[in-house]
């Protein structure tokens, strides 16, 4: 039996006759409607200021969906249903987590919507979590960009320590090396590799650090402004040598002289005005602003030298410990071989899922490229250990 839906109202599609299946598919969408609704206030719960309110502008639109499908099912709409398995464990996160990694989940939950292509949902309502889409990736924006420095030394190692210390006990242990040769080997792997990233990344962080805070204006140059020759004005060939162009220049470099000129005359003295800052020698005002936070910023993308350092020597120890587990337990043979390559394709599915999740992408695509990189290499070197085992034997 079908009856018929309500008529057109305010972003309702065309009445017409409903369906069993129609009514189930309502009631699930009413149920997921509220799912998401509440993980956005579990979200908001945690956070304060403008995050927060964001959060709670999203759940009172996933409300108004909501109150879209309650009009459509009217009194079919019968008990309430649960959300999804993913949008319940969604909201388990949100109640105990909170972090980026339940708000890329959250945005990822955003790009599956399937109001686009659903006669029943509106266009409204379409455009609406496309949007959400965007607002959640803005608010995991900016978890990604504190984690990113770090985040990368700390996949970068695991995987390196995963993939690469795999190889080396594979090799060895291909070419008919004894177990405890293969161990010895694999341990002095885990330390070497794991010195030489925590080495290399301190000291990669560092140089991009000295490299910029040598493009910086210095303090004390910018003392120099209020004792400069107003007619010569040479401050706007700091400004022409920092790209912009010779009027704007001459333009932007009489306004701060002039400034600073207003600002000493105010003071008594006629001639020392209060102290310029460095931020007087950028070419913009808008390259003002940026550099009161750019330091600040910089930790935020990068990460610290000792931060990058740490995680990877940890991360990458922690990767390389993962194939030479079987050997610690006094295993050898073609046995050891599997369960060390059962074990390291197990890590990298979970790092390359994490990393699609963090970034807003397939986590099985990511943990798939992950597998096939990290086997790859690792076959290669079996592959050469076999044949020098067979040369030497």
């Amino acid at each position: 039996m079908t009856t018929s839906t309500p008529g057109p109202s305010a972003g309702h599609p065309p009445a017409r006759q409903r369906t069993a299946a129609d009514i189930r598919r309502w009631r699930r969408y009413l149920a997921d409607e509220r799912s998401e609704a509440a993980v956005y206030r579990d979200l908001a719960s945690r956070r304060t200021g403008e995050e927060r309110e964001i959060l709670l502008a999203l759940a009172a639109a996933e409300g108004r969906h909501e109150q879209h499908w309650l009009d459509l099912l009217g009194p079919d709409v019968g008990r309430p249903l649960r959300g999804d398995l993913r949008t319940r464990l969604l909201g388990w996160l949100a109640r105990r987590f909170g972090g980026v990694f339940v708000l890329a989940l959250a945005q990822r939950a955003e790009a599956r919507s399937v109001y686009a292509t659903d006669a029943d949902a509106s266009a409204t309502m379409a455009a609406d979590e496309q949007i959400h889409e965007e607002v959640v990736r803005g608010l995991a924006t900016r978890g990604r960009n504190r984690l990113s420095g770090t985040f990368r030394a700390a996949v970068f190692g695991a995987n390196d320590g995963l993939v690469s210390n795999l190889a080396l006990v594979l090799g060895i242990g291909a070419s008919g090396a004894s177990q405890h040769t293969v161990l010895l080997t694999g341990l002095a792997g885990l330390l070497a590799g794991a010195l030489s990233m925590g080495a290399g990344e301190f000291i990669s962080i560092r140089s991009q650090r000295e490299l910029l805070e040598a493009s910086t204006p210095a303090a004390s140059t910018a003392q120099a402004l209020p004792h400069l020759d107003v007619d010569a004005n040479e401050l706007a060939l700091v400004y022409r040598a920092r790209g912009m162009a010779a009027d704007e220049a001459t333009v932007h470099a009489d306004e701060v002289l002039g400034r600073l000129a207003a600002v000493g005359a105010t003071t008594g003295t006629g001639a020392v005005p209060a102290a310029p800052t460095e931020a007087d020698l950028h070419a913009s005002h808008d390259a003002e602003e940026a550099a009161g936070v750019a330091s600040e910023d910089d930790v935020d993308t990068h990460g610290t030298a000792w931060g990058a350092a740490v995680s990877s020597f940890c991360f990458f120890a922690s990767g390389a410990i993962v194939p030479v587990v079987p050997y610690l337990f006094g295993m050898h043979g073609l046995g050891a071989v599997v369960l060390a390559s059962a074990l390291v394709g197990f890590a990298l599915l979970a790092t390359g899922a994490v990393t699609g999740l963090l970034s807003g992408t397939s986590p099985l695509t990511r943990a798939l490229r992950q597998l096939a990189i990290g086997f790859g290499a690792a076959a290669v070197t079996y592959l050469l250990g076999l044949a020098f085992g067979t040369t030497v034997a």
